[in-house]
């Protein structure tokens, strides 16, 4: 999982890729070299917010993945149990507790 700083500096790379598609060069938070229009700071800030926005919107997502048991227990379940015991067992538990609403655990 990558720390608050290395999100932000991934956002703004993204940022600056989804309004420069062609590249650029940046010192920085400077764009020094690109073909043109050179995006806004504004643009790029609001580029930022909106994947920021988008990356917490999946926060359930994450967090569902790293509570599922490997694919290997979960295909020996299914082997074992079928299934609609792997779904009420091993998948139902963990979307029960991280909604997508994000509201957390129950």
């Amino acid at each position: 999982m990558m720390t608050d700083d290395e999100l932000k500096i991934h956002f703004r790379s993204k940022a600056r890729l989804k309004l420069c598609p062609n590249g650029y060069s940046a010192i920085g938070d400077e764009i020094t070299t690109i073909s043109d229009p050179i995006p806004t700071q504004e643009e790029i800030d609001a580029e930022v917010i909106r994947l920021q926005a988008e990356y917490d919107a999946q926060a359930y997502a994450r967090n569902r993945q790293a509570e599922y048991p490997d694919w290997g227990s979960q295909l020996n379940k299914i082997y074992d149990d079928g299934l609609t015991k792997w779904k009420s067992e091993m998948v139902d538990p963990v979307k029960d507790k991280w909604p997508k609403d994000n509201s957390g655990p129950k």
